[in-house]
C-alpha cells in the first residue's frame, strides 16, 4: 500500500513538473515522442511489409519453389561485372519445361515471361503496359479474381491464340465504364481479344514488381507472347508445384538431377541454374529489412538520448525547487530510498508519457499506411512493450543522478534552503 502511494505521489510530482516547466517538460516529453515513433513506426511498417510479403508467397504455395537463371538473392552478383558466373548460364528452356513437368513428384509447373507493351483500343492508348505471359495453370499460383470473363484454355495456350485478361486499372484506363470482354486490342500494333478483367489480389512483394492493383497490367498466353510479340525466351522463370504426398527437398532433388543430366553438367561441375525455394526468399528479405530496422533503432536511440538529457536538466530543477520540501520529508522520517524511488518514478512518469505520445502517432501512421496502401501496417504487441520498457528504462537511467542527489541532501542543510 505504501508503495502504491509512493508510486502515485511520484505520479503527481511528474505532472506538476509538467505544469510548472511546460518548456523542458514538453522537450524531454518529445524527445522520448520521437524515439519510441521512430521504433513504432518501422516496427509496424516492416512487420506489415512481411505479412504482405508471406501473403504472396502462401499465394504460390508452401512447398512451391522457382527454378530460373540466376541468383535473386542479396550476394547475386551485379549483372554488369564480366566477372559473374552467373552470366554464363544458359537460360531455362522450354525442353527442360517439358522434362521437369514430367517428374514423378511434380504436380504442375508454371512458366512464366515478362514483358512490356502498348496498349490501345480505338482512341485509347496506354504506353508500357507491363504483361505476364503464363502458361494455363497459371491461377494455382496468383489468386487474383476473374470477373467478368474467364482464363485462357490449354488449347488456346498451345496455339498461342492471340486473347488476354487486362487488370481493373487497364480496363478503366482504355475501356472507361464501357464493357471490355470480347473487344479487340493491339499490343504493339498486334491484334488480342479481351476475354477477361482480373483483380489482383497483390501484397508488398507484387505490388514491388509492378503487379498490383493500382498499376495496368495484363496476362496473355505464354505461347502467344512468344509467336505474336516476339517475348525473349531467355527471360524464361518456372514456378514447381510438388504433389502434396512429396517432400520439397525430394522434387528438388529430382529437378536439379534432371536439369543436370539435360545440361551435360558432370560431377564437381557448379550449376548453371538456381532453385530458390520460399525460405531463401525469406531470408532475402529479413537481411534487407534487418538492415532497415537496425537503422531506424539507431535513430530511435539517439531520440531518446536526447529525451534523456531532458530528464536529467529537469529533473534536476525540480531537485533545486524542492530542496527545502526534501528536508522537510527526512526531518518528518522520510528515508533517502524513499526520496530516490519518488524521484525515480517522476523521472520514469515524464519518459512514459513521451512514449504514450510516440506509440499514439505510430499508430495512427501505421492506420494510415494499412488504410492507404496494400501494406497491412500493424504495431506487434513485441515493439508495443519494447516501447514502453525503453522508454520506462530511460526515465530511470537518467532520472538516477538527480534521484541520488535529492536523497543524499542533507536535512538541516536542506531545511535552510532558501
Amino acid at each position: 500500500m505504501n508503495s502504491l502511494l509512493l508510486v502515485l505521489e511520484g505520479v503527481g510530482m511528474a505532472l506538476e513538473a509538467i505544469r510548472g516547466n511546460k518548456v523542458r517538460a514538453g522537450l524531454t516529453i518529445a524527445g522520448v515522442a520521437i524515439g519510441v515513433f521512430v521504433v513504432v513506426a518501422m516496427g509496424a511498417v516492416v512487420n506489415g511489409i512481411r505479412t504482405s510479403f508471406q501473403q504472396d508467397l502462401d499465394q504460390i504455395g508452401a512447398t512451391s519453389f522457382f527454378v530460373q537463371r540466376r541468383s535473386s538473392g542479396l550476394s547475386g552478383c551485379d549483372g554488369t561485372d564480366e566477372k559473374c558466373p552467373d552470366r554464363s548460364n544458359p537460360p531455362i528452356s522450354f525442353d527442360e519445361w517439358n522434362i521437369i513437368k514430367r517428374l514423378p513428384g511434380v504436380e504442375t509447373v508454371i512458366a512464366t515471361l515478362g514483358g512490356s507493351a502498348n496498349f490501345a483500343y480505338r482512341n485509347s492508348r496506354v504506353d508500357n503496359v507491363g504483361y505476364d505471359a503464363y502458361s494455363v495453370d497459371w491461377p494455382k499460383v496468383n489468386a487474383s479474381d476473374i470477373a467478368p470473363g474467364r482464363n485462357f484454355t490449354r488449347s488456346e495456350d498451345a496455339a498461342g491464340t492471340p486473347v488476354a485478361l487486362i487488370n481493373d486499372t487497364l480496363k478503366a484506363q482504355l475501356f472507361g465504364q464501357s464493357e471490355a470482354i470480347g473487344k479487340q486490342i493491339t499490343l504493339n500494333g498486334q491484334q488480342f481479344t479481351v476475354i477477361g478483367v482480373y483483380s489482383p489480389r497483390a501484397g508488398f512483394l507484387l505490388s514491388l514488381q509492378g503487379k498490383g492493383p493500382d498499376t495496368p497490367r495484363a496476362i496473355i498466353p505464354l505461347q502467344a507472347a512468344v509467336r505474336q510479340l516476339q517475348a525473349f525466351r531467355s527471360g524464361l522463370m518456372l514456378t514447381v508445384r510438388p504433389l502434396p504426398s512429396a517432400r520439397q527437398d525430394e522434387v528438388m532433388d529430382e529437378v536439379t538431377a534432371a536439369l543436370r543430366a539435360s545440361r551435360g553438367l558432370k560431377p564437381g561441375e557448379r550449376q548453371t541454374f538456381y532453385l530458390v525455394e520460399q525460405d531463401r526468399l525469406l531470408d532475402t528479405f529479413n537481411q534487407l529489412f534487418g538492415a532497415i530496422f537496425a537503422v531506424g533503432l539507431a535513430l530511435s536511440a539517439v531520440a531518446l538520448l536526447v529525451g534523456g538529457v531532458g530528464v536529467v536538466a529537469i529533473m534536476m530543477i525540480s531537485v533545486t525547487e524542492r530542496t527545502r520540501e526534501i528536508g522537510v520529508r527526512k526531518a518528518l522520517g522520510a528515508t533517502a530510498g524513499t526520496i530516490r524511488w519518488q524521484f525515480l518514478v517522476e523521472a520514469a512518469t515524464l519518459t512514459s508519457i513521451g512514449a504514450i505520445v510516440g506509440l499514439a502517432v505510430g499508430a495512427l501512421l501505421a492506420w494510415v499506411i494499412r488504410s492507404n496502401t496494400s501494406i497491412p501496417a500493424e504495431l506487434p504487441t513485441s515493439i508495443v512493450v519494447t516501447a514502453l520498457v525503453a522508454s520506462a528504462v530511460t526515465g530511470v537511467a537518467f532520472g538516477m543522478l538527480p534521484a541520488v542527489k535529492a536523497s543524499n541532501l542533507d536535512p538541516v542543510e536542506a531545511l535552510r534552503y532558501e
